[in-house]
């Protein structure tokens, strides 16, 4: 069962953050709206909100991790901001990473990674947002992620 949180009780980022943050990444991504960005922002700080908690490997839609990418690049406000949501940073550990690191946890089927990481959005309080969380395909793989880059975060 989901518990959703006031929106006062969300910890959100400064507004000035996220201007900067949604320029960082419309340089990356000119075509996408200020909407779509805003937008995306916010189910970052969803999914940063659901790392702080987790206990099992979560992972990032593709388009939530190139916000997570242009966030992590500003590492003093990153560093902060996970800091106030998770009491800790959180890491992102791309896929390459996990066979040379035996610490580093194994992220298994890519459907059932991103059903956890929704149902994980959903507790912390979040809401989700469909056009960034799109289906997986059928033929995924052991090996897939619902990041196009295996990306996950650490959990706790």
């Amino acid at each position: 069962m989901s518990t959703q949180l006031d929106q006062a009780q969300r910890v959100a980022l400064a507004d000035d953050q996220v201007a900067l943050l949604i320029n960082d990444v419309r340089v990356k991504h000119p075509d996408w709206s200020s909407d779509f960005c805003r937008r995306g922002v916010d189910q970052l700080v969803g999914f940063l909100a659901a790392c702080g908690v987790a206990s099992e490997p979560l992972a990032p839609s593709a388009a939530v991790d190139e916000f997570w990418h242009c966030f992590i690049l500003r590492t003093v406000p990153y560093a902060e901001f996970c800091d106030l949501i998770a009491g800790r940073f959180i890491h992102h550990i791309p896929e390459d990473e996990r066979p040379h690191d035996p610490r580093l946890p194994r992220v298994a089927n890519g459907n059932a990674t991103r059903a956890r990481t929704i149902e994980a959005i959903l507790t912390a309080g979040y809401d989700v947002d469909p056009e960034f969380w799109p289906e997986l395909s059928a033929n995924c793989n052991s090996k897939c992620t619902q990041c196009y880059q295996g990306c996950h975060d650490s959990p706790k």
